[in-house]
């Protein structure tokens, strides 16, 4: 535990503009800052029932709807303590139709104003082009931004907070702001995962409750989430949301926040492109969109990110950027379509966005679409290389987030830069927070689509698809876009029905230099596969990376000739056994069992490799000094005994009758995988190193734990 040091703010350039009186927040969601006695309209068509409701950094505006209503318009005035004007009424908002999801109950979030001041609010309905008489007014002082004044901790403040947004926040002030909250809170630890190409450290912040988990792999255990707030360096808004939530995260006494941070970890990487928030560029110093890097990690940022996802194993996500439409829905939103992932990810995706965000946003008063709703529709595709989609593939549950990047005619305020900020910022607020919620209230379903998914994708099963996007449904009308991301369906040469076994790589391949990174310098294929977390057996005749593992739908993306941007073009390997075979089965060299069925036990050899799926074995299995062993989605009536291998070990998804032994095999930085097995007998790991592990996918066994897979 870190020693607290006096509780005074060092922050000084920083931080002296936010020591201004701070009030108690205002009235909660849901609750009317005043109330309109009655409901009568005074006139036709008069808007009735007006309830406003103050939030961080947005009122909800809620009304009555006027039957044949074509939109309405929100005004907002600035008023004193005893509600007279200080400023002209302005329209800063137009409800449609198309907002949201349940038409019956409108509602609108009004953002761009500077926290803490107080307003008059009305709303007129118009039928065609012809203005409604407005409504009766509401008046209501909205929040100050989070955190006492005279609280160490609260009442720290970003650049972007105490010049009114005016500014976004440095770097400097970033490392600042966060290395406070790292002294002050013993709920955070500022972890650097990286560096940038021009040397600034790429930091992370593990939040938990009382205090984070001490390593990766205990935070692992806890299934955390992951917010990557900036990676396109001109697209702020989301990081200043990150900055401000991780102070509620880190000081906030409030019965949720405990809740969820007893209960799960969060992971928020705030910067990963500094060099180019630095600069204001899209790319970083490079000029690489690091949003195009991900599955390739040319760049050291995107290695830092993939490292990262390997080992903290987030099982879910969200990836915050900017959007330049100014008529699409405040908040457009997409799962990881590409046809490689998971249906069981991608079903989830789509559920926490239509069932909780829509749903949410509805209630607030967001415009939740998406991406691509109204004249986007070439957006928003299947290219491996994005986040959403490298998350997918590594059977994340996750969502793309992007801020309408101006107002236009539904916000027709934001004229006003400050006032934009404002509105990008808190919307991007309001959603990272939902998603906190949602993964608190589905953590279970969310941890078995990621079980059901990594055992199904290493049962290597199922056609490879190089490009090409899941469609994208609309809402069930009246849904909240009038369009959505095109289908992206992949073309014919993109499909590959007859999946290999495995990819076999060169010396030249796996170890050769590389010139696709900074300056001319890339990391080898090896080095990158190891950052992704793929388990390789090195063979007599070159390096063999099998399907039978949980990335298999990233796999052949990046090592088939097929693939769209892949790394090199690997060798197909097809399975070397089939069918049935009689009698005893001694593994020598490189073989592959598919679908096969032995009627008799397996010996595998030393020196090696035995790829099984979906293979059932009438027989136990042995391997004693193999190179590798994997089994994958198969059934072995018999005992299993693996030992002293010098490659991979990879158990998951198996029927095992027997006992199952897994001994003093030394996979140098790889660990046995053993996930998801149910396994009729005693379950013993011993003096493994590294010790075998269950990336949090549990294993049935009937009959004792022991030595290392105790907990597995």
């Amino acid at each position: 535990m870190r020693i607290r040091k006096p509780t005074v703010v060092v922050l000084a350039s920083l931080l002296a503009a936010t020591l201004g009186t701070v009030t108690a927040p205002s009235v909660a969601l849901g609750q009317p800052t005043s109330a309109v006695p009655g409901t009568t309209a005074a006139e036709p068509n008069q808007v009735t029932g007006l309830i406003v409701s103050q939030a961080d950094g947005y009122a909800t505006v809620a009304w009555t709807p006027v039957p044949g209503a074509t939109d309405y318009q929100i005004e907002r005035t600035p008023v004193d303590a005893s509600d007279v004007a200080t400023g002209p009424a302005v329209v800063v908002g137009v409800w449609r139709p198309n907002r949201q999801i349940n038409n019956e109950s409108p509602t609108f979030a009004d953002a761009g104003f500077d926290p803490g001041l107080r307003f008059q609010w009305r709303v007129r309905a118009r039928i065609g082009t012809a203005e409604q008489p407005y409504s009766a007014p509401v008046t209501g002082t909205t929040q100050q931004p989070w955190g006492d004044p005279a609280v160490p901790g609260e009442n720290l403040r970003t650049q972007w907070e105490t010049t009114k947004a005016a500014q976004y926040t440095s770097d400097v002030n970033e490392y600042a702001y966060t290395a406070e909250i790292d002294r002050l809170s013993d709920r955070v630890r500022v972890v650097e995962i990286g560096r940038t190409v021009l040397n600034r450290p790429i930091n992370m912040l593990v939040i938990g409750y009382p205090a984070p988990p001490a390593t990766p792999a205990a935070v692992a255990a806890t299934s955390p989430l992951a917010v990557n707030c900036n990676v396109h360096g001109n697209e702020p808004g989301d990081r200043e949301a990150c900055l401000v939530l991780a102070r509620k995260l880190a000081f906030g006494t409030d019965a949720r926040t405990i809740d969820l941070l007893k209960n799960t970890t969060v992971l928020m990487v705030l910067t990963i492109n500094g060099d180019g928030r630095a600069a204001n560029t899209r790319g970083n110093s490079t000029g690489q969109d690091l949003n195009r890097d991900y599955s390739l990690i040319r760049q050291p940022e995107t290695a830092a990110y993939v490292g990262m996802l390997r080992d903290y194993r987030p099982v879910a996500g969200y990836d915050g950027h900017e959007y330049g439409n100014s008529t699409a829905g405040d908040l457009p939103m997409l799962p990881p379509r590409h046809q490689n992932v998971a249906k069981q990810i991608f079903d989830e995706s789509l559920d926490m966005i239509e069932g909780h965000m829509y749903v949410e946003g509805a209630k607030d008063g967001w415009w939740a679409c998406p991406y691509g709703c109204q004249g986007g529709s070439g957006v928003g595709l299947s290219e491996e290389t994005i986040l959403r989609n490298t998350l997918g593939l590594k059977n994340t549950v996750n969502s793309l987030l992007e801020l309408r990047s101006s107002g236009g005619q539904t916000r027709p305020d934001e004229g006003n830069s400050a006032n934009n900020r404002r509105r990008k910022t808190y919307s991007a607020l309001w959603t990272f927070s939902q998603f906190l919620d949602y993964h608190r209230a589905n953590l279970p379903a969310i941890k078995k689509a990621r079980g059901e998914a990594i055992e199904f994708q290493a049962s290597n099963t199922g056609r490879l698809v190089f490009r090409g996007s899941r469609p994208i449904p609309l809402h069930p009308a009246p849904h909240p876009g009038e369009a959505g991301p095109r289908d992206d369906l992949p073309e014919p040469e993109m499909i590959l029905d007859d999946a290999p076994c495995a990819y076999k790589l060169t010396e030249e391949q796996y170890n050769g230099a590389r010139t696709d990174g900074p300056n001319g310098v890339g990391a080898t294929v090896a080095q990158r596969i190891a950052a992704h977390g793929w388990k390789v057996v090195k063979g007599t005749d070159g390096y063999y990376v099998p399907l039978a593992q949980p990335e298999r739908g990233l796999i052949p993306l990046l090592l088939d000739a097929q693939g769209a941007e892949e790394w090199v073009d690997g060798t197909r390997v097809y399975p070397t056994r089939t069918g049935r075979h009689n009698g005893p089965l001694t593994i020598s060299g490189f073989a592959c069992l598919s679908d096969a069925t032995v009627n008799g036990p397996v010996t595998v050899r030393p020196g090696a490799i035995l790829v099984a799926t979906g293979t059932t074995i009438s027989g136990p299995v042995s391997a004693a000094g193999a190179t590798g062993v994997f089994l994958a989605d198969s059934t072995v009536r018999g005992p299993v005994s693996i030992s002293g291998t010098t490659g991979a070990v990879s158990l998951v998804d198996n029927t095992i009758s027997g006992p199952v032994s897994v001994a003093v095999n030394n996979t140098g930085n790889d660990p046995a995988l053993i996930a998801g097995n149910s396994v009729s007998g005693p379950l013993s790991c011993a003096v493994n190193s590294p010790a075998p592990v269950n990336i949090e996918v549990a294993n049935s066994v009937n009959g004792p734990r022991s030595g290392q897979c105790a907990s597995l």
